[in-house]
């Protein structure tokens, strides 16, 4: 029998548990999942929801960390937020010992877990650290199109020092391989940095010294890889022309912006270069209409499908 495929419920205070609950009560959740986080807060909320709180169907590995009077709706709280935390390295580490075949998240709120974790970043770098692993990116998904990063939750000064000829290769190999998982011959499009890709050196130096270094290692080791394009155009030609299956962006918002105008309903973040997989849903915890039953959930559809998609599954 295959390993089921956990979810973990995200912040209490935010909509993760309250799209997974509405999931589970229209009779949507697929029944091959398991939830991690907290029994009590997802009984409380469904009555908050106006739902049944018979959650005898619903499979639930319960961390017992915050009780239904903790439960605070579209409030930063502390207590939510390490909960948060612990829901995500529990379910990193069956997925690791294999109990599990893969990790959807729903969202955990930054500055709810920076109040006990000040370290904490987000999901991405909390799992790649708990997975062991130093060589990742993030992967943003929307339909056949997948965008990657060569930096995501830094400053921009710091993302334009991050654009250096070993980290591009490792993005592009690393989006070379996920998607090789059920594409024969990936087409990968490499963004420039700089406005127009420098203009040939006109505007700033790294696309030529950098990047440009980078993308003929690619093609030296077999991949369909091009560019530097620039990021103004790039993306029509992905999308309506259709010329390429992934894009490699530089920093966040020169990937995220384009993607979330694309699918911000349903786009898929996936976390690369894992040895285990892991996807969630693209967007935050919504604390100004948590727990109203007017978030939508389609998002998490999405999420398990790419999840199944990447360990093997149908998707």
């Amino acid at each position: 029998m295959t390993a089921p495929i956990a979810i973990t419920m995200g912040d209490a205070s935010g909509v993760g548990p309250e799209i997974l609950l509405r999931r589970f009560a229209a009779g949507l959740l697929p029944e091959d999942v398991v939830v991690y986080g907290d029994l009590a807060v997802l009984q409380h909320g469904a009555g908050l929801l106006g739902l049944s709180s018979d959650l005898a169907g619903l499979r639930v590995v319960d961390l017992g960390i915050v009780a239904a009077s903790d439960h605070r709706p579209g409030v930063i709280d502390a207590r939510s937020g390490a909960a948060a935390r612990e829901y995500v390295l529990r379910a990193t580490a069956d997925a690791l010992a294999g109990t599990v075949s893969a990790i959807v998240t729903l969202p955990m709120n930054k500055e709810a877990t920076q109040l006990s974790d000040p370290a904490f970043v987000g999901h991405t770098e909390l799992i790649a650290a708990a997975c062991g692993v130093q060589r990742y990116s993030m992967m943003l998904t929307a339909g056949d199109l997948a965008v990657t990063h060569v930096s995501t939750h830094v400053s921009l000064a710091e993302a334009i020092e991050r654009v250096r000829v070993q980290r591009v290769c490792e993005v592009i190999d690393l989006t070379h391989e996920t998607l090789a998982r059920f594409l024969a011959r990936p087409r990968i499009a490499v963004c420039g940095l700089n406005p127009h890709a420098g203009e040939h050196g006109l505007f700033g130096r790294e696309d030529i010294e950098e990047i440009i270094p980078a993308i003929e290692s690619a093609r030296a080791a077999g991949l369909e890889v091009s560019g530097p394009h620039p990021a103004d155009t790039v993306f029509h030609q992905a999308v309506h022309q259709r010329r390429f299956d992934a894009i490699v962006c530089m920093y966040h918002d020169q990937g995220h912006t384009p993607m979330k105008l694309l699918a911000f309903e349903s786009g898929v973040n996936v976390t690369i270069g894992l040895p285990i997989v892991r996807t969630s849903v693209d967007h935050g915890t919504a604390f100004d209409i948590a727990w109203q039953g007017i978030a939508f959930t389609e998002s998490l559809q999405h999420a398990l499908d790419w999840a199944r998609r990447l360990s093997g599954g149908e998707g």
